[in-house]
Protein backbone atom coordinates (compact mmCIF):
# COMPACT_ATOMS: atom_id res chain seq x y z
CA UNK A 1 0.00 0.00 0.00
CA UNK A 2 1.44 3.77 -0.99
CA UNK A 3 2.00 5.54 1.93
CA UNK A 4 0.30 9.08 2.37
CA UNK A 5 3.73 10.96 2.01
CA UNK A 6 4.57 8.95 -1.04
CA UNK A 7 1.34 9.25 -2.84
CA UNK A 8 1.74 13.39 -1.90
CA UNK A 9 5.38 13.00 -3.87
CA UNK A 10 3.80 11.32 -7.02
CA UNK A 11 1.25 14.38 -6.97
CA UNK A 12 4.03 17.03 -6.87
CA UNK A 13 5.29 15.26 -9.56
CA UNK A 14 2.09 15.64 -11.57
CA UNK A 15 1.22 19.04 -10.77
CA UNK A 16 4.32 20.31 -11.19
CA UNK A 17 4.69 19.25 -14.57
CA UNK A 18 0.73 20.33 -14.54
CA UNK A 19 1.68 24.14 -14.17
CA UNK A 20 5.02 24.33 -15.91
CA UNK A 21 3.56 26.85 -18.01
CA UNK A 22 3.53 29.39 -15.27
CA UNK A 23 6.38 32.60 -15.88
CA UNK A 24 6.61 35.10 -13.05
CA UNK A 25 9.99 35.01 -12.78
CA UNK A 26 10.81 39.18 -14.48
CA UNK A 27 13.88 37.76 -16.28
CA UNK A 28 12.52 39.68 -19.38
CA UNK A 29 12.57 42.99 -17.11
CA UNK A 30 16.56 42.18 -17.87
CA UNK A 31 18.98 42.92 -20.82
CA UNK A 32 22.75 42.47 -20.68
CA UNK A 33 24.57 45.14 -22.70
CA UNK A 34 26.60 43.00 -25.70
CA UNK A 35 29.43 43.70 -27.29
CA UNK A 36 29.78 43.88 -31.01
CA UNK A 37 33.71 43.29 -30.54
CA UNK A 38 34.25 39.82 -28.70
CA UNK A 39 37.63 39.49 -27.16
CA UNK A 40 37.30 35.50 -26.59
CA UNK A 41 36.32 32.71 -28.33
CA UNK A 42 34.11 30.02 -27.06
CA UNK A 43 37.24 28.00 -26.17
CA UNK A 44 38.45 30.66 -24.21
CA UNK A 45 35.42 31.05 -21.97
CA UNK A 46 35.68 29.21 -17.98
CA UNK A 47 32.23 28.37 -16.88
CA UNK A 48 33.34 26.61 -14.09
CA UNK A 49 32.86 28.55 -9.93
CA UNK A 50 33.59 27.70 -6.74
CA UNK A 51 31.64 27.35 -3.45
CA UNK A 52 33.01 26.90 -0.45
CA UNK A 53 35.65 24.99 -1.48
CA UNK A 54 33.27 22.83 -3.83
CA UNK A 55 34.50 22.19 -7.59
CA UNK A 56 31.14 22.91 -9.54
CA UNK A 57 32.43 22.25 -13.22
CA UNK A 58 29.20 23.77 -14.59
CA UNK A 59 28.24 26.75 -13.16
CA UNK A 60 24.25 25.20 -12.95
CA UNK A 61 22.87 22.41 -11.63
CA UNK A 62 20.05 20.32 -10.77
CA UNK A 63 18.20 21.26 -7.99
CA UNK A 64 15.82 19.66 -5.84
CA UNK A 65 12.77 17.63 -7.79
CA UNK A 66 12.20 14.87 -5.98
CA UNK A 67 12.43 10.70 -3.89
CA UNK A 68 9.98 8.73 -1.54
CA UNK A 69 7.98 6.94 -4.11
CA UNK A 70 8.73 4.44 -6.68
CA UNK A 71 7.92 6.72 -9.56
CA UNK A 72 10.83 9.03 -8.11
CA UNK A 73 13.29 6.48 -7.47
CA UNK A 74 13.08 6.03 -11.31
CA UNK A 75 13.23 9.59 -11.82
CA UNK A 76 15.97 10.44 -9.62
CA UNK A 77 17.87 7.38 -11.08
CA UNK A 78 17.63 9.40 -14.45
CA UNK A 79 18.64 12.51 -12.71
CA UNK A 80 21.91 11.02 -11.74
CA UNK A 81 22.67 9.56 -14.64
CA UNK A 82 22.26 12.99 -16.28
CA UNK A 83 24.26 14.70 -14.00
CA UNK A 84 27.08 11.89 -14.23
CA UNK A 85 27.66 12.65 -18.40
CA UNK A 86 27.22 16.25 -17.77
CA UNK A 87 29.21 17.29 -14.59
CA UNK A 88 26.03 18.78 -13.55
CA UNK A 89 26.13 18.60 -9.70
CA UNK A 90 22.37 17.30 -7.98
CA UNK A 91 20.22 18.07 -5.24
CA UNK A 92 17.80 15.80 -4.50
CA UNK A 93 13.99 16.08 -3.04
CA UNK A 94 13.15 16.01 1.02
CA UNK A 95 14.57 13.20 2.41
CA UNK A 96 12.29 13.63 5.00
CA UNK A 97 10.06 10.28 4.20
CA UNK A 98 13.00 8.53 4.26
CA UNK A 99 14.07 9.20 7.41
CA UNK A 100 10.45 8.40 8.76
CA UNK A 101 10.43 5.50 6.70
CA UNK A 102 13.86 3.47 5.78
CA UNK A 103 11.97 1.54 3.05
CA UNK A 104 11.76 5.01 0.84
CA UNK A 105 15.42 5.23 1.27
CA UNK A 106 16.40 3.43 -1.87
CA UNK A 107 14.83 6.28 -3.68
CA UNK A 108 17.47 8.46 -2.79
CA UNK A 109 20.70 6.73 -2.28
CA UNK A 110 20.09 5.45 -6.21
CA UNK A 111 22.02 9.03 -6.90
CA UNK A 112 25.20 8.23 -5.05
CA UNK A 113 24.89 4.56 -6.50
CA UNK A 114 24.33 6.17 -10.03
CA UNK A 115 26.76 8.84 -9.69
CA UNK A 116 29.58 7.51 -7.06
CA UNK A 117 31.91 10.52 -7.97
CA UNK A 118 29.34 13.09 -8.50
CA UNK A 119 28.69 16.45 -6.35
CA UNK A 120 25.26 15.45 -4.61
CA UNK A 121 23.11 17.52 -1.71
CA UNK A 122 21.25 16.30 0.25
CA UNK A 123 18.20 17.78 1.47
CA UNK A 124 15.91 18.09 4.75
CA UNK A 125 13.01 20.26 5.78
CA UNK A 126 14.03 22.88 8.28
CA UNK A 127 11.05 21.85 10.43
CA UNK A 128 13.99 18.58 11.36
CA UNK A 129 16.93 18.94 13.60
CA UNK A 130 20.03 18.41 13.49
CA UNK A 131 20.41 14.61 13.96
CA UNK A 132 18.05 14.35 10.99
CA UNK A 133 19.71 16.53 8.80
CA UNK A 134 23.03 14.48 9.54
CA UNK A 135 20.93 11.18 8.49
CA UNK A 136 20.46 12.52 5.07
CA UNK A 137 23.94 13.63 4.78
CA UNK A 138 25.19 9.81 5.80
CA UNK A 139 22.55 8.32 3.44
CA UNK A 140 23.64 9.92 0.37
CA UNK A 141 27.27 10.41 1.64
CA UNK A 142 26.42 14.07 0.62
CA UNK A 143 29.09 16.78 -0.20
CA UNK A 144 27.00 19.55 1.09
CA UNK A 145 22.94 20.09 2.45
CA UNK A 146 20.26 21.80 1.68
CA UNK A 147 17.90 22.76 4.17
CA UNK A 148 14.32 24.30 2.81
CA UNK A 149 11.93 26.77 4.77
CA UNK A 150 9.08 26.21 3.41
CA UNK A 151 6.32 28.08 5.45
CA UNK A 152 4.09 28.97 2.63
CA UNK A 153 3.54 25.87 0.82
CA UNK A 154 3.27 24.58 4.67
CA UNK A 155 0.74 26.81 5.17
CA UNK A 156 -1.58 26.10 2.07
CA UNK A 157 -0.72 22.54 2.06
CA UNK A 158 -4.19 20.59 3.43
CA UNK A 159 -1.80 18.55 5.45
CA UNK A 160 1.12 20.47 5.86
CA UNK A 161 2.36 22.21 9.23
CA UNK A 162 0.76 24.78 11.33
CA UNK A 163 3.73 26.34 13.59
CA UNK A 164 7.35 27.03 12.68
CA UNK A 165 11.04 26.37 14.49
CA UNK A 166 12.95 26.55 11.73
CA UNK A 167 15.47 29.34 13.43
CA UNK A 168 16.12 26.74 16.57
CA UNK A 169 17.04 23.77 14.03
CA UNK A 170 18.84 26.09 11.52
CA UNK A 171 20.98 27.04 14.52
CA UNK A 172 21.55 23.01 15.69
CA UNK A 173 22.08 22.11 11.94
CA UNK A 174 24.47 24.33 11.48
CA UNK A 175 26.52 24.01 14.50
CA UNK A 176 26.93 20.17 13.66
CA UNK A 177 26.92 20.06 10.01
CA UNK A 178 29.72 18.26 8.93
CA UNK A 179 29.44 19.50 5.35
CA UNK A 180 28.62 23.16 3.58
CA UNK A 181 24.72 24.01 4.26
CA UNK A 182 22.45 25.95 2.08
CA UNK A 183 18.80 27.32 3.00
CA UNK A 184 17.02 27.43 0.68
CA UNK A 185 13.43 28.77 -0.02
CA UNK A 186 10.99 26.89 -2.09
CA UNK A 187 10.14 29.15 -4.79
CA UNK A 188 8.73 32.14 -3.10
CA UNK A 189 11.71 34.16 -2.84
CA UNK A 190 13.64 36.24 -0.21
CA UNK A 191 13.50 39.72 1.22
CA UNK A 192 16.64 41.45 2.06
CA UNK A 193 15.51 40.81 6.21
CA UNK A 194 15.26 37.39 5.37
CA UNK A 195 18.70 37.07 3.65
CA UNK A 196 20.09 39.22 6.37
CA UNK A 197 18.80 37.10 9.14
CA UNK A 198 19.93 34.19 8.43
CA UNK A 199 23.33 34.98 7.58
CA UNK A 200 23.45 36.67 11.16
CA UNK A 201 22.74 32.60 12.00
CA UNK A 202 25.83 31.90 10.64
CA UNK A 203 24.15 30.59 6.99
CA UNK A 204 27.27 30.95 4.13
CA UNK A 205 24.96 29.80 0.98
CA UNK A 206 21.47 31.10 0.44
CA UNK A 207 19.14 29.59 -2.24
CA UNK A 208 16.83 32.41 -2.32
CA UNK A 209 14.14 30.36 -4.67
CA UNK A 210 12.02 32.85 -6.42
CA UNK A 211 8.66 32.55 -8.06
CA UNK A 212 8.54 31.79 -11.71
CA UNK A 213 9.26 28.05 -11.92
CA UNK A 214 7.36 25.34 -9.83
CA UNK A 215 4.12 26.80 -7.94
CA UNK A 216 4.04 25.20 -4.34
CA UNK A 217 0.96 27.53 -3.66
CA UNK A 218 -1.06 26.19 -6.70
CA UNK A 219 0.30 22.98 -6.27
CA UNK A 220 -0.77 23.09 -2.62
CA UNK A 221 -4.26 25.10 -3.45
CA UNK A 222 -4.91 22.41 -5.92
CA UNK A 223 -4.91 19.54 -3.37
CA UNK A 224 -7.13 21.47 -0.95
CA UNK A 225 -10.82 20.27 -1.02
CA UNK A 226 -12.22 23.67 -2.11
CA UNK A 227 -9.65 25.30 -4.00
CA UNK A 228 -10.10 28.12 -1.88
CA UNK A 229 -6.56 29.78 -1.71
CA UNK A 230 -5.95 30.87 -5.23
CA UNK A 231 -5.10 34.29 -3.80
CA UNK A 232 -1.76 32.95 -2.35
CA UNK A 233 -0.54 31.90 -6.24
CA UNK A 234 1.29 35.23 -6.53
CA UNK A 235 2.83 35.00 -3.27
CA UNK A 236 6.57 36.29 -2.51
CA UNK A 237 8.89 37.14 -4.82
CA UNK A 238 10.47 36.55 -8.60
CA UNK A 239 14.21 35.25 -8.59
CA UNK A 240 14.99 38.58 -10.66
CA UNK A 241 13.52 40.81 -7.58
CA UNK A 242 15.44 38.19 -4.70
CA UNK A 243 18.38 38.71 -5.94
CA UNK A 244 17.77 42.34 -6.28
CA UNK A 245 17.25 42.05 -2.44
CA UNK A 246 20.73 40.38 -2.08
CA UNK A 247 22.48 42.75 -4.05
CA UNK A 248 22.44 45.75 -1.10
CA UNK A 249 23.24 43.29 1.09
CA UNK A 250 27.22 43.35 2.40
CA UNK A 251 27.41 40.11 4.06
CA UNK A 252 29.81 37.12 4.10
CA UNK A 253 27.06 35.09 1.88
CA UNK A 254 27.22 32.83 -1.44
CA UNK A 255 23.95 33.36 -2.95
CA UNK A 256 21.88 30.50 -5.65
CA UNK A 257 19.60 31.96 -7.71
CA UNK A 258 16.81 29.70 -8.51
CA UNK A 259 12.80 29.65 -9.46
CA UNK A 260 11.94 29.83 -13.40
CA UNK A 261 15.52 29.13 -14.72
CA UNK A 262 14.85 27.75 -18.15
CA UNK A 263 17.59 29.22 -20.69
CA UNK A 264 21.01 29.97 -20.69
CA UNK A 265 20.00 34.06 -20.85
CA UNK A 266 18.13 33.32 -17.74
CA UNK A 267 21.29 31.58 -16.36
CA UNK A 268 23.67 34.48 -17.74
CA UNK A 269 20.94 37.28 -16.21
CA UNK A 270 21.69 35.62 -12.91
CA UNK A 271 24.85 35.80 -12.57
CA UNK A 272 25.03 39.35 -14.37
CA UNK A 273 22.84 39.99 -10.92
CA UNK A 274 25.61 38.38 -8.37
CA UNK A 275 24.33 34.93 -7.89
CA UNK A 276 27.55 32.51 -7.27
CA UNK A 277 25.41 29.66 -8.52
CA UNK A 278 22.02 28.61 -10.70
CA UNK A 279 19.92 25.79 -9.79
CA UNK A 280 17.17 24.51 -12.30
CA UNK A 281 14.47 21.88 -11.34
CA UNK A 282 10.85 22.66 -12.71
CA UNK A 283 12.63 22.89 -16.61
CA UNK A 284 14.92 19.57 -16.23
CA UNK A 285 11.77 17.95 -14.43
CA UNK A 286 9.55 18.44 -17.39
CA UNK A 287 12.30 17.55 -20.08
CA UNK A 288 12.40 14.22 -18.01
CA UNK A 289 8.92 13.27 -18.28
CA UNK A 290 8.95 14.59 -22.17
CA UNK A 291 11.86 12.44 -22.94
CA UNK A 292 12.13 8.40 -22.39
CA UNK A 293 15.65 9.06 -24.27
CA UNK A 294 18.39 10.33 -21.33
CA UNK A 295 20.67 11.38 -24.47
CA UNK A 296 18.43 14.09 -25.45
CA UNK A 297 17.88 15.25 -22.09
CA UNK A 298 22.04 15.45 -21.94
CA UNK A 299 22.36 16.87 -25.39
CA UNK A 300 19.96 19.70 -24.45
CA UNK A 301 22.38 20.29 -21.08
CA UNK A 302 25.19 20.43 -23.32
CA UNK A 303 23.15 23.03 -25.79
CA UNK A 304 22.63 25.25 -22.87
CA UNK A 305 26.41 25.34 -21.94
CA UNK A 306 27.23 26.31 -25.19
CA UNK A 307 24.67 28.97 -25.07
CA UNK A 308 25.86 30.24 -21.56
CA UNK A 309 28.93 30.19 -23.26
CA UNK A 310 27.85 32.43 -26.46
CA UNK A 311 26.08 34.72 -24.08
CA UNK A 312 29.65 35.06 -22.61
CA UNK A 313 31.39 35.65 -25.46
CA UNK A 314 28.86 38.09 -26.46
CA UNK A 315 29.36 40.12 -23.27
CA UNK A 316 33.45 40.00 -23.05
CA UNK A 317 33.17 37.84 -20.12
CA UNK A 318 36.12 35.49 -19.91
CA UNK A 319 34.64 33.48 -17.00
CA UNK A 320 31.98 33.66 -14.11
CA UNK A 321 33.50 36.75 -11.95
CA UNK A 322 33.30 38.79 -15.81
CA UNK A 323 29.80 37.80 -16.41
CA UNK A 324 28.42 38.92 -12.77
CA UNK A 325 30.30 42.39 -13.59
CA UNK A 326 28.42 42.99 -16.97
CA UNK A 327 26.09 45.54 -17.85
CA UNK A 328 22.61 45.38 -17.43
CA UNK A 329 19.37 47.76 -18.04
CA UNK A 330 16.20 46.87 -16.06
CA UNK A 331 12.53 47.61 -17.16
CA UNK A 332 10.74 50.06 -15.66
CA UNK A 333 8.75 47.65 -13.21
CA UNK A 334 12.16 46.40 -12.19
CA UNK A 335 13.65 49.93 -11.65
CA UNK A 336 10.78 51.11 -9.36
CA UNK A 337 11.07 47.86 -7.43
CA UNK A 338 14.76 48.27 -6.56
CA UNK A 339 14.19 52.28 -5.95
CA UNK A 340 11.51 51.48 -3.46
CA UNK A 341 13.24 48.34 -1.80
CA UNK A 342 16.81 50.18 -1.68
CA UNK A 343 15.30 53.84 -0.13
CA UNK A 344 12.92 52.76 2.81
CA UNK A 345 9.62 53.57 1.43
CA UNK A 346 8.72 49.91 3.12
Amino acid sequence: MVSQQSHRKDEHLSLAEHFHTDDSSKFSGVRLIPTSLPKYGVDDIDISTQLENLNFHVPFYINAITGGSQQSQKINHRLANIAKQTGLAMAVGSQSIAINDPKQRASFTTVREVNPDGLVIANIGANHDATDAQQAVEMLQADMLQVHINSAQELIMPEGDRTFNFIANLKAILAQATVPVIVKEVGFGMSQQTITELANLGVKIIDVSGSGGTNFASIENFRRANKEMAYMQSWGLSTVESLLEADPINLDVNVIASGGVKTPLDIAKCFALGADLVGMSGEVLHLLLSNEDDEAIINQINDWIYGLKTIMVLTNSKNIANLKQTDKIFSSELLNFKQQRNSGLY
